[in-house]
């Protein structure tokens, strides 16, 4: 291949996994919408639009297979390559928890704990993958250290969200049968993968950061 046509597909796949990045914020942004309003039409369409992310991983992962295997890069693109297709794999995998926030969606009876801010949290998760994808796009390793400080508030928010999810439950004063408890038992475990899943997509930006820093400067201070 001409070094001209090899620089036209290191390029291609840089947009292909922006654009990627794209469809994964919206499955995500649905997903939260659809939990926030109990809209399952929209639940369903973050469900069902899950193959569509996961054929696009697939291309994509076979796109930097053949780079690899067939162009042998070094140095800055080798990092490339490499660092694109592990964020292609966040990618994949916040699309996998977009389609969970859908499933609990559809799960959801009624919301027992309306005191608990879940879009609040999740609109932030979304900002670090939208500003991680961003960095990733304009090679900023200033931005990734920014994410990276950003996750400790997220991880506090959760765990803030999950310790008063706790603490009302074991308050509790109206729960009169078996039935009620069972219900009610059921909503805390939902929000509580609902919590945790939330801090894995804020998780999965901080590698998408970590990634993009190795690549731009060979820099491993974020990869854990």
């Amino acid at each position: 291949m001409a070094r001209e046509g090899y620089q036209e597909k290191l390029e291609s796949l840089r947009e292909d996994v922006l654009y990627m990045s794209e469809m994964v914020l919206d499955r995500l942004q649905q997903s939260l919408d659809a939990l926030e309003h109990k809209d399952e039409d929209m639940a369903w369409t973050v469900i069902e639009g899950d193959h569509e992310v996961n054929q696009l991983y697939l291309d994509l992962e076979q796109d930097c297979i053949d780079l690899l295997a067939l162009q042998q890069p070094v140095a800055g693109d080798l990092r490339f390559i490499a660092a694109t297709f592990k964020i292609i794999t966040d990618l994949e995998r916040v699309g996998d928890l977009a389609v969970n926030l859908g499933d609990y969606t559809l799960e959801a009876e009624q919301e027992s704990f309306p005191e608990v801010d879940i879009n609040a949290i999740g609109m932030e998760t979304v900002s670090m993958i939208e500003d991680a994808m961003d960095a990733y796009a304009d090679q900023d390793p200033e931005r990734c250290y920014e994410i990276a400080d950003r996750d400790d508030e997220v991880d506090r928010r959760c765990e803030a969200a999950s310790e008063l999810v706790m603490r009302d439950l074991i308050e509790r004063e109206d729960v009169e049968d078996e039935e009620t408890t069972e219900q009610l038992m059921q909503d805390v475990y939902r929000l509580l993968l609902t919590i945790r899943d939330l801090e894995r997509v804020g998780d999965h930006g901080v590698n998408i950061a970590a990634r993009t820093l190795y690549m731009v400067e060979n820099d491993d201070d974020l990869l854990y």
